[in-house]
């Protein structure tokens, strides 16, 4: 086995997952650019550089998942990071920002558009995490990040000062459900060499907000790229952003 590590990114074809994607090769590691569309893939891994390769992977599809981890396995023959950062903010991925947020609420929402939003941000994460598994005990130093948001924060929206709150919906329900996720992974892989964290990048300039964001992917990229890179005495089980902890 190689000594150089292997990492996946989920999401890798755009915004903060591609920017994930380039500063971990830049750091010297080998890159797994999951995409759900190939042909993207391979355009994302050839601007990514040299140590990227593409995968396509629907975290949405059990038989992609699966596949994508045989893939991973033989050809790589390790995964030692693996960055959940794949998600989607709304149902129609055509719609205007302000019609998104109206239809994000709770109130509003069809049960249809929520089991989409859960699908990626949720039930994505835990599969390809599970899938993955297997190959991240077998690294010497298994890491685990979740892309989370301070915008699913419970505490924060309960804030009646946080103007946020009024976007609660949808979107910000289906990453506090990821934030647990993230947890439950952390508590049951405790006291292995695995460390499972979860980032928020801010609001960061992407296609998730219409490009609404007042930060640049190489901002919104840094948290998430220093956990999976965190050593031995690093946290498992946090939430933070590149300022230090965000409330649950």
């Amino acid at each position: 086995m190689s000594d150089e590590r292997v990492a996946l990114v989920t999401g890798a074809t755009q915004g903060i997952g591609l920017q994930i994607a380039k500063d971990l090769v830049a750091k010297g590691l080998t890159v797994i650019a999951g995409a759900r569309d190939f042909e993207k893939g391979e355009q994302a891994a050839q601007e990514i550089g040299g140590r990227a390769h593409a995968i396509q992977l629907d975290v949405t599809d059990e038989a992609s998942i699966a596949q994508a981890a045989a893939l991973i396995r033989t050809r790589f023959g390790r995964l030692d990071i693996l960055m959940n950062n794949a998600g989607i903010s709304r149902a129609k991925p055509n719609q205007e920002f302000a019609e998104a947020v109206r239809t994000n609420l709770l109130t509003d929402a069809p049960l249809a558009d929520i089991r989409t939003v859960f699908e990626t941000n949720v039930f994505g994460v835990i599969a390809v995490t599970q899938a993955m598994l297997p190959l991240l005990r077998e690294s010497p130093a298994g890491r685990i990040v979740i892309t989370g948001s301070s915008g699913a924060s419970l505490t924060l929206n309960s804030d009646p000062a946080n103007p946020h709150r009024r976007m609660f919906g949808n979107y910000s329900v289906s990453k506090a459900a990821a934030h647990a996720v993230m947890l439950a992974f952390a508590l049951a892989l405790e006291g292995t060499n695995i460390k499972v964290n979860a980032a928020c990048p801010g609001f960061t300039s992407t296609a998730l907000n219409n490009f609404n964001g007042t930060r640049s992917v190489e901002e919104g990229a840094r948290e998430p790229v220093r956990l999976a890179l965190i050593g031995d005495d690093g946290p498992t089980g946090t939430f933070s952003d590149e300022n230090g902890p965000v409330a649950w």
